[in-house]
């Protein structure tokens, strides 16, 4: 036997002797091995859904395994290498790419593996523990890294795993914890694949995970994040994701997770008004004020939801709760801390127990606050619409259409469109106008057939008969079997004196609607006017056959 082939023969052996060499012979392998469990899933119906290994990485059940067994899994259990079965309670965080998964499992007190905090050498031996080989050791090399996420490596191993050893924890030489096993891409593979282990400890609840699609394709409940912003988020979040009983769930765990925060108590009340147990709602507002840092949050928090209550389910009577009590609440917290937004609280609930002055003089309070808006003097102007002082009602609306610049915005529309009717019933009708003119331009894709219709009207009252026309034609263009819309042209048209076209109006309203008396009323009064009276009286005869009180007078006028 030549030199060189006893030389390669060593080679082998002495490799294959690494790969076969006992656990035992490692002074940490004893306590790692109590670590290390398998994992199963199921499905809703219970049956098998997958299963894979895994290990405990915190000492109060946080473990991490492989993701595939769990995508689709309603519950899942994990066996420790005792024997001991444990359910799986929450999942901790997900990463479907690199098949990864962090998880609660129901236990106090676990041995958690420790994570090495540096990364790992290429070239240097590595040392995989499967749940079941605790026996035999599972040598290789780690020949290549590769990083991800910034930090994290992708382990390649010079290595020949078993079947069943994805999920395995893989390890230096001093024992510390390196990665996570992967499953092999295919059965005769003499490599293998590992993401680091510092990356799988790292996986975390956000606020925005529950809208994460691999978490959401686990069914099994999701932990809150630990940071209290980030739980909130979540609840924010949950409440357009979850169903009810999933959401209801979801508050509840936060309340146990975090008891001294307002939060949830205030969630779980709202969602006890929204099926009428308003005695546990007020109960849980209560709470929510007691253990509130802020307590003026708390109580303005707690008007809301009184008001809320006593707005839409008015129909529903609670003793405990009125528009009084909303109002004495927000009082409290306005006591605590005067801020503006709980002064115009106050300013709301006094309108609505109609309260008009009251409410106004709150406003009036708020006019150069903090919060001070257009939308500040619109409320403000409707308590003097409701006190009959038109006056003072523009007034507020000239001042709300201050705080916006030309050109404006079309945040200014509503209040243009409001104002131009307070105009319009004031008879200032150019002004009306002008208001109507500033709201087509801001909303051009929006107006419809009604808008026309009352920007003729105004123009009508300011004498503007060429626009009126113009504008009455615009909407019936665009609702063309409106005969009322209709009539008020014919009306306008023998108003300026268009008889031809008023008789031809006229008759289209009475192809479309034969029953109608608006159209015979205006065909015969444009005869009439034409000097066609028999045929005039004769169709205002019929007018008053179909029911027009106008008919009878223009008939004694014209016969």
């Amino acid at each position: 036997m030549t030199m060189q082939r006893k030389f390669l023969i060593g080679i082998f052996i002495s490799i294959f002797c690494f790969s076969l060499s006992p656990l035992s012979a490692q002074p940490w392998v004893k306590k790692a091995a109590k670590s290390v469990f398998t994992v199963k899933t199921f499905n809703a119906d219970g049956t098998l859904l997958g299963s894979a290994n895994g290990f405990y990485i915190g000492s109060n059940g946080e473990s991490v395994s492989n993701y595939a067994p769990f995508k689709g899994a309603a519950t899942a259990v994990v066996i420790d290498a005792s024997g001991k079965e444990m359910p799986v309670t929450a999942i901790l965080g997900g990463d479907e790419t690199y098949d990864v998964i962090k998880f609660q499992v129901d236990s106090k007190k676990t041995t958690p593996l420790t994570v090495s905090t540096s990364n790992a050498t290429t070239g240097t031996n590595a040392w995989m523990l499967p749940y079941h080989e605790m026996k035999n050791a599972i040598g290789g090399t780690i020949r290549k890294t590769e990083t991800f996420r910034d930090s994290y490596e992708y382990l390649t191993l010079a290595l020949s795993a078993p079947d069943n050893c994805a999920g395995s924890p893989l390890f230096n030489d001093a024992g510390e914890l390196i990665g996570i096993m992967q499953q092999a891409w295919h059965q005769d593979d003499t490599l293998s694949y590992a993401v680091c282990a510092r990356y799988a400890d790292s996986l975390h609840i956000s606020g925005l995970s529950i809208n994460d699609p691999a978490l959401r394709a686990i069914g099994i409940k999701k932990a809150l994040p630990n940071e209290l912003s980030q739980a909130l988020l979540t609840l924010y979040v949950a409440g357009a994701s979850l169903d009810s009983i999933a959401y209801d769930a979801l508050i509840e765990d936060f309340i146990v997770q975090y008891p001294d925060a307002p939060d949830g108590y205030q969630y779980r009340a709202q969602r006890e008004v929204d099926v009428h147990q308003f005695e546990k709602a007020a109960h849980d507002m209560e709470q929510s004020i007691k253990v509130a840092e802020k307590k003026d949050e708390a109580h303005f928090t707690y008007s809301k939801l009184i008001f809320q209550k006593e707005i839409y389910m008015s129909d529903t009577p609670f003793d405990g709760w009125s528009l009084d009590k909303a109002l004495a609440e927000a009082q409290e917290a306005s006591r605590i801390n005067p801020m503006a937004i709980y002064r115009h609280h106050e300013a709301t609930i006094l309108y609505a127990q109609k309260k008009y002055s009251e409410a106004y003089q709150v406003y009036t309070t708020l006019f150069n606050s903090e919060i001070r808006s257009a939308s500040i003097f619109y409320e403000a102007s409707r308590c003097q619409e409701m006190l009959r002082d038109t006056t003072a009602q523009l007034s507020l609306l000239d001042s709300c259409i201050a705080t916006f610049n030309r050109p404006y915005l079309k945040e200014a529309a509503p209040y243009l469109f409001a104002r131009s009717q307070v105009r319009a019933n004031a008879k200032r009708y150019r002004d009306a106008v002008n208001d109507l003119n500033d709201y087509e331009s801001l909303m051009q894709t929006s107006v419809n057939a009604n808008f026309y219709y009352l920007r003729h009207q105004a123009e009508i009252g300011g004498r503007l008969f060429q626009q009126a026309l113009n504008d009455i034609d615009r909407a019936i263009q665009m609702e063309p079997d409106n005969t009322y819309y209709m009539a008020e042209r014919a009306s306008l048209q023998v108003r300026v004196g268009l008889l031809e076209e008023a008789m031809e109006t006229a008759r289209e309203i009475i192809k479309l609607d034969p029953q109608s008396s608006d159209g015979y009323l205006f065909l015969g009064l444009a005869q009439c006017l034409k000097g066609q009276k028999a045929e005039g009286v004769k169709n205002l005869q019929k007018a008053k056959e179909l029911g027009d009180p106008q008919a009878d007078g223009l008939i004694e006028k014209y016969k």
